[in-house]
């Protein structure tokens, strides 16, 4: 029987947030404290632990089948591999930063300056586009403390709150991209391999489906069902059961959180009550 093998981050965010889609997805892992490699008990998956800069290149030669990533990782890589879902954890931005007290005046201002980043590639390719030459410094690890120490004059890193570039008296003067994680497969899966992985991402799409969305249940007047359900976006055509209170009943839906709140307003004008929202675990379309 095939296994198919997901290299995943070996520590940190990416690491606990990959493993908790696989859970959520029913997947049950083996792995002890240190383990680089474990086992499903329940579905036809190997999980490698590797570093988040070599997971595309394993991809890549066939190590692994599929991996979980940030996106800014494959685009540094330039790698060659493909974006199966993208999963909408661990959303960040790669940008430049400078000093606080720098006049920044436009992407021009690094010509000739030095720029200190992990993500060389990035970078290059964000000013080459512009005709700016600029003087690369790679530094893995705290890029946020380079300008400080004289090393360079400004960074190139992925940014999520700010606060780092705040604490470092740096401040973001240019998004390049929005990144986030994303499943990444190898281009030349076997058919035995494509097959389990289409069982893993028509499991995951009914996860992801599930965070996005809400169950909402509403008591209404009876002589409002048409107008109520019209203004509900939401999953083909809500459930409608009468109440014991005569002249009432209540509808049944699923939509979208944010939409919801977008019609909240409508929907209380329109004479809705007692409006209950709660989460989903999984949508199965």
């Amino acid at each position: 029987m095939s296994i198919l093998r997901i290299a995943v981050q070996k520590s940190g965010r990416l690491n606990e947030d990959s493993l908790k889609i696989l859970k959520d997805c029913g997947i049950s892992i083996n792995n002890g404290k240190g383990q680089l490699k474990a086992q499903s008990s329940n579905f036809p998956l190997e999980i490698l632990y590797l570093r988040s800069s070599d997971i595309p290149q394993y991809v890549q030669d066939g190590v692994a089948d599929i991996a979980i990533v940030g996106e800014n990782v494959l685009v540094d890589k330039r790698s060659d591999l493909n974006i199966v879902e993208k999963l909408g954890f661990s959303k960040c931005r790669v940008s430049l930063a400078v000093p606080k007290e720098v006049n920044y005046t436009g992407a021009e201002w690094f010509e000739g300056k030095r720029l200190a980043t992990s993500y060389v590639n990035t970078a290059q390719d964000f000013f080459d586009a512009k005709g700016i030459k600029v003087d690369y410094h790679k530094i893995s690890g705290s890029v946020e403390i380079a300008p400080n120490i004289g090393l360079a004059d400004g960074i190139c890193d992925i940014v999520e709150s700010g606060s780092t570039l705040f604490k470092n008296g740096l401040k973001e003067v240019e998004e390049i991209f929005k990144s986030e994680a994303v499943l990444v497969s190898n281009k030349k899966l076997s058919a035995e391999k494509q097959a389990i992985l289409d069982k893993l991402v028509f499991r995951i799409k009914a996860v992801l489906k599930g965070k996005k969305s809400k169950y909402v249940l509403l008591n209404i007047p009876k002589n409002k069902v048409e107008e109520i359900s019209n203004l509900l976006p939401g999953m083909k055509s809500p459930t409608v059961t009468p109440l014991a209170k005569e002249g009432w009943c209540s509808i049944q839906t699923v939509i979208e959180e944010t939409k919801f709140w977008e019609v909240i307003d409508e929907l209380k004008n329109a004479g809705a009550e007692g409006i209950l929202i709660m989460p989903i675990e999984k949508i199965v379309l």
